[in-house]
């Protein structure tokens, strides 16, 4: 799934939004997905349609530390863990944004995401929440991950 993933963000990150479903399952179709795999896909590009910010309670902006459920920590690495705490506490991503990306990373029912698919959920999740964004950060999060280094 991640592959189509990467295609719809190859194919409609600067165009701003994405077709209906019915189109865009025929030109995943045309592309070569497995019917399983578009299905899957878009119920998450569904999903990440319907992310609000109004949806999260403000308290979340005012609170320190995050911790993880055990869900999360099954399912996110812990270098991607650590990424999304080091974009948090350097204000690159809201707390509000960090979990939208959280939920977009759990919804996907695989355990252990590496940091690279996480960076691939954070840039559609913030994609999906800015008009435009910060051509600094997009490199950031296109750029190959080295577990070594974070920056």
């Amino acid at each position: 799934m991640f592959d189509i993933l990467r295609f719809l963000f190859e194919s409609y990150f600067y165009a701003g939004s994405y077709p209906d479903s019915d189109k865009l399952s025929l030109k995943l179709s045309a592309a070569g997905f497995e019917d399983e795999d578009i299905s899957q896909a878009l119920a998450w590009l569904t999903g990440l349609k319907q992310l609000s910010q109004a949806d999260y309670p403000d308290v979340i902006n005012n609170n320190g530390e995050r911790c993880y459920a055990g869900l999360e920590i099954k399912r996110i690495s812990p270098e991607a863990r650590r990424f999304l705490t080091l974009w948090g506490h350097h204000k690159i991503i809201t707390p509000v944004e960090r979990e939208m990306i959280l939920d977009r990373a759990v919804a996907l029912g695989r355990e252990n995401l590496p940091l690279s698919k996480v960076k691939l959920i954070a840039l559609m999740v913030l994609r999906n929440q800015h008009e435009e964004l910060d051509p600094m950060i997009v490199e950031d999060l296109l750029a190959p991950a080295d577990p070594g280094v974070l920056h």
